[in-house]
């Protein structure tokens, strides 16, 4: 029998976006706290997701600067991308923020317990052959590359986990999978010289955003070079002398130096005694309740193992929730609907709320209004050279239920976005609120102002 170690107010199994501010919300009320994690502080959006993906993002956004530079009557050339260099730049971001992390959980008195660990009783785990216990248990196991079954060798076809060890840049790549990190590898390699080719199942690209936002993202990524076929679904790969031959319905073949499998993420639950404990489950998801309840009393879950956007910050929000309705706050239940979005690509997608279709879905198509404001009328815009826009859907007499941005830099918008979303905002409530001048946030404003029927840099 394996030996029992320690007790806990909460023990959290995962120390990913969830389960991390979970433990550090949890230390802050007060409660005693055990972290359980296999790998590193932080998790995947830390050390293998959001975090080194944006860092490459940035890079490639300098490396377009330096190719475009003239536009600005700025003379300088692009030499080329040193692969070592960008990587060694992405992992010094990931360790100043793991450092700062580690020192953060040490400083609240959190008991870290490395190893795997196994839900071994309704309120314990095990982990390396020690159980320990917790008055409640919080699931965090957060979750992993899908593979359709693909064969993944690391070298010739890879998941985002290696596309970011990736030492040089290849010279052509297939893009399986037209979703969030598709796109924004595919706009990495574009912009560090790549030919790149996407191949998406589905009508469009990032097919949950508005149907105007996958529009202006594919004329754009049309205009600068990158091939997308939707509609497309894969068929089959093979490996080349010179790299892999993909194929396509109807018998097309594709061929590329690489393939990146990116048709998304699912929950890393198998093997974790879960299911034998009783928790209830939907193909591998932990089912919860609006308050992140499973089935299991005393035990919760949050982040990318429950059913819904799997996004870092709603993992975050969840682990700080679920720490303080154990802590008795009684905080008010996450709006899924009112989660943030962005695609980091170039051009950013960002959104909040319903899409266009959905509001007219829910509310009826005559209850709602939607309107587009062009960043053609957006000095910062301009100044940045970026085409795009702020697209805005309200219910008619009621609030803004969707905000959808396209345009570089955009995701920095989608602050206030949310605000006007989750508060219910009217056009009529933002329109007079003083917006700084120049910024892209001016957008914002002057859409609130022309769906509140006075708009001045747009035609009405």
């Amino acid at each position: 029998m394996a030996e029992l170690d320690d007790a806990f107010d909460v023990l959290v199994l995962g120390a990913g976006s969830g389960g991390y501010s979970c433990a550090l919300r949890a230390a802050q009320l007060g409660l005693r706290v055990g972290l359980v994690e296999k790998g590193d502080l932080g998790g995947t959006c830390l050390h293998i997701g959001c975090i080194p993906t944006k860092a490459l993002l940035h890079a490639a956004e300098v490396a377009d600067q330096a190719r475009d530079s003239e536009q600005f009557g700025v003379r300088a050339t692009l030499e080329g991308v040193d692969m070592a260099g960008v990587n060694s730049y992405k992992d010094g971001v990931v360790q100043r923020l793991f450092k700062g992390l580690t020192g953060l959980i040490r400083g609240r008195g959190i008991t870290v317990i490395e190893g795997e660990g196994r839900l071994t009783g309704p309120r314990e785990v095990t982990v390396a052959g020690r159980r320990y216990t917790g008055e409640h248990v919080v699931l965090a196991s957060g979750s992993y590359p899908k593979t359709l079954g693909i064969e993944v060798d690391g070298t010739h076809v890879l998941t985002s986990e290696e596309a970011l060890r990736l030492d040089r840049v290849p010279a052509s790549v297939v893009v399986l999978g037209g979703g969030v990190i598709g796109c924004e590898f595919a706009s990495v390699w574009r912009s560090f010289g790549a030919e790149v080719t996407i191949v998406e199942a589905l009508p469009r690209l990032v097919p949950l955003e508005d149907e105007a936002s996958s529009k202006a993202l594919e004329r754009a990524f049309r205009k600068r070079g990158i091939v997308f076929r939707t509609g497309t679904p894969f068929q089959s790969v093979k490996t080349t002398d010179d790299g892999v031959a993909v194929t396509v319905e109807g018998g097309d073949v594709i061929e590329a130096e690489l393939l990146l499998v990116a048709v998304g993420r699912g929950p890393a639950t198998d093997g974790l005694g879960y299911d034998e404990q009783g928790v209830s489950t939907d193909r591998g998801f932990v089912l919860t309740d609006e308050h992140c309840r499973t089935n299991l009393d005393n035990v919760w879950a949050v982040g990318d193992i429950v059913p819904g956007l799997q996004l870092a910050h709603r993992g975050f929000q969840q682990g700080i929730f679920v720490a303080e309705s154990i802590a008795g706050l009684d905080p008010t239940p996450i709006d899924e609907t009112g989660i943030p979005r962005v695609t980091y690509s170039h051009p950013e997608v960002a959104s909040v709320g319903l899409t266009e279709a959905q509001a007219a879905e829910q509310y009826g198509a005559d209850a709602i209004t939607a309107l587009t404001y062009d960043l053609g009328g957006n000095g910062k815009s301009q100044i940045l050279k970026t085409q795009g826009f702020v697209k805005l859907v309200r219910r008619n007499d009621g609030p803004v239920v969707g905000v959808h941005l396209v345009g570089d830099r955009v995701g920095e918008l989608i602050g206030e976005a949310q605000l006007i979303y989750n508060w219910e905002g009217y056009p009529d409530d933002v329109a007079p609120l003083v917006h700084a001048h120049p910024t892209q946030n001016e957008a914002l404003g002057e859409a609130h102002l022309a769906l509140a029927g006075k708009p001045l840099h747009a035609h009405s």
